[in-house]
């Protein structure tokens, strides 16, 4: 059907034509208002760190282009949130800072990764091979107990650099859970990838740098515990896939996610084969500490004898499974961006 829409199916008196004029005014006035509070937010690291681990106001900067051709302008917004140049919401809607003279036809807000890092030299205790088909593997490294100190959310993470070295750090979130047992060490979980032999195939004994600790990690006493959505939590849903199981393994050996006492909880984990999947022999004693523990294959016509287990993509598990009761329960994620979208 070709024909245009009708803008109206009914007559409309105008009494009502003024309440659907007053209706709209304030929609948008309330639009404006929650983009005027995203901006706040935006502005607080505190509670831009709740959202994404490690993007500090230091990070945060508007950038703005006028017409094609034009230079791009950008004004980088000061440490202290909000202080010499906050965001504003202009009546176009637009978030600008204020009293910065930028074009008007586009702006966008861009969010870095925290502060600059301060590196301190570290050494690589092992690299060993986490899982059957060599995908990935466990770096041990032994840090300043400065760093240790520092290191108390799971989710959190460093920049680890070649020393001396100019190249793009990595950035690798802490797989070890936080807390004194390990002394100085502490442990990652890397893809191996044709840029990080450096790390991965590196001997006992290497040099590296690593940054101070970085980012808000996984925000679970504030949002877990106590009545903060009229509920109390009580399931627990966490999903990875690859090596984003790293920060998943630090929460769960915690214990920060208070299960037990009538909390469950469930980890979706998502791998293409058995043998691409680092931490199985950790299963046993996550499900005896109340994790259940779902194994996804997304190949299973890759395994040798066949998989009897699920198959897909973890949000295909999370689908069939279902959230019973969505309002008492919490999740936690790690994993490629499509994925992690598709579950919400």
């Amino acid at each position: 059907d070709n024909r245009p829409p009708v803008p109206c199916l009914h007559p409309v008196s105008q009494s009502a034509a003024s309440r659907l004029s007053l209706l709209y005014y304030q929609a948008v006035k309330m639009m404006r208002s929650l983009l005027a509070a995203a901006a706040v937010l935006l502005c607080a690291s505190e509670q831009a760190n709740a959202f994404v681990p490690g993007i500090s106001s230091a990070g945060l900067r508007v950038q703005s282009a006028a017409s094609a051709g034009s230079a791009v302008v950008q004004q980088k917004i000061g440490t202290a949130p909000c202080s010499s140049s906050p965001l504003v919401v202009g009546s176009d809607g637009l978030v600008r800072v204020s009293g910065a003279s930028f074009p008007t036809s586009k702006t966008a807000l861009f969010m870095g990764w925290g502060p600059d890092p301060e590196w301190s030299p570290a050494t690589i205790s092992s690299a060993d091979v986490a899982c059957p088909s060599g995908t990935c593997v466990s770096v041990t490294v032994t840090v300043s107990p400065d760093l240790v100190e520092e290191y108390k959310i799971p989710g959190q993470y460093v920049q680890v650099r070649q020393p001396g070295s100019e190249d793009s750090p990595l950035f690798l979130a802490i797989a070890s859970p936080p807390g004194p047992e390990a002394g100085n060490v502490i442990e990652f979980l890397i893809k191996r990838t044709d840029n990080n032999p450096w790390i991965t195939d590196a001997a006992a004994g290497s040099g590296v740098e690593v940054s101070q600790v970085m980012g808000g990690g996984f925000p679970m006493e504030e949002n877990l515990e106590g009545f903060k959505f009229d509920f109390p939590t009580q399931n627990v849903l966490l999903f990875a896939n690859g090596s984003g199981i790293a920060p998943i393994r630090s929460a769960i050996e915690s214990g920060q996610l208070g299960v037990g006492g009538g909390r469950t909880a469930r980890l979706y984990y998502g791998v293409a084969t058995p043998d691409d999947m680092p931490y199985a022999e950790r299963f046993a004693e996550w499900e005896a500490a109340g994790v259940e523990v779902v194994p996804v294959i997304s190949r299973p016509e890759k395994v040798a004898g066949g998989w009897s287990g699920r198959t897909g993509y973890v949000q295909n598990a999370l689908e069939e499974d279902g959230v019973p009761i969505p309002r008492n329960s919490g999740a936690l994620l790690c994993g490629v961006k499509v994925g992690v979208l598709r579950i919400f």
